[in-house]
Formats: structure tokens, sequence, C-alpha cells
């Protein structure tokens, strides 16, 4: 059963000492002061657009969402921009550069993995790629793309909502 975060924190961190309140936000140790707030970590999804004004659509070869569709993407490493975590994803991922980029909108989002729910904030951005380059997956993390026009049943299919919710925004923003 998935449960959010800040209930797997039965200890401090800081000293060892089992908490007194599980599951509060923010985790505070009444022995040591330590606190912990549970902030959402930051995540990128690329919009990558073809000169159809197609969108590059990834199946994803791994939980979450193992087998649902989603956008290039992942998180923000420690010392990273958002806009260099946008072009090193959508390269790892599919070996495409991004030639031009634009902040399209964000969305809260929950990743489940292994059963700790934790927030995340995915930051979503339009993305132009060489017309020239081939798309070449990264067979660990995903084992299908197309390039569509969304329709609602493959919308219905995607890993995570906040995907959906900019692929909505995006259709009715080009309109």
């Amino acid at each position: 059963m998935p449960r959010p975060i800040e209930q797997t924190y039965r200890y401090c961190p800081e000293c060892g000492v089992s908490a007194e309140r599980i599951g509060e936000m923010p985790f505070r140790c009444t022995a040591c002061g330590y606190a912990h707030f549970f902030g959402p970590v930051a995540a990128v999804g690329g919009l990558v657009v073809n000169r159809n004004e197609e969108l590059l659509m990834v199946r994803r070869a791994q939980d979450p969402g193992k087998g649902k569709w989603g956008l290039p993407g992942g998180f923000v490493d420690p010392g990273e921009t958002i806009e260099q975590a946008l072009h090193r994803e959508v390269l790892e991922e599919t070996h495409l550069k991004i030639t031009a980029s634009r902040y399209l909108i964000s969305y809260p989002n929950l990743y489940d993995y292994q059963g700790v729910v934790a927030p995340v904030m995915d930051l979503f951005f339009v993305c132009e790629v060489d017309a020239g380059d081939q798309v070449q997956l990264d067979e660990k993390e995903l084992d299908h793309f197309d390039w569509v026009c969304p329709s609602p049943s493959r919308l219905e299919q995607m890993a995570f909502p906040s995907n959906r919710r900019a692929i909505e925004y995006w259709m009715r923003a080009k309109r």
C-alpha cells in the first residue's frame, strides 16, 4: 500500500531518536531539533514537437507507470538548472538534442517509488530538436515512441496526470 514519504520517518535521521509524531509535516525531532520539510523535488518534461506539430510520446519500460505513455523527462539533479536537466533528460532518453525550448507550465505530481509517495513539481517545456536527428530510446527506461496528435484515448493511458494536463494545456494554447 503506497504511503506518503512523511510517514516513513519513524526515527530522526540526525540523532536516531524515535519520532513522536509520525507523518507530521514538517518532521521535527523533539530531542535534537532537526527539521525536515518534505518539499517537492523538481522534475522536467519535454513536449518535443516536430515540423508537423506532432508530439513525441514515449512509453515507459519501468515502474512507475510501466507500459503507459509519457513525455521525455525526469528529475533535476543537485547542482543542475532546470534547463540543463531538460536538455540532459531528453538527450539521455531519446538521443535528441534540443535546439530551442520555451517554458509552458508546471503542475504538481506525486511519484510512487516502491510504495513511498513523494511530492514532485513538474516543469514542462515545448522543445524543438534538429529535424535530422533520429529518436533512439534508452531501452532501460522506454520501450516505444510515437509522433502523434494526442487523442483522448492516448491521453487516458498516461503514466502521470501532470503529463496529461501539460499536453492538454499545450493543445488548447496552440489553437
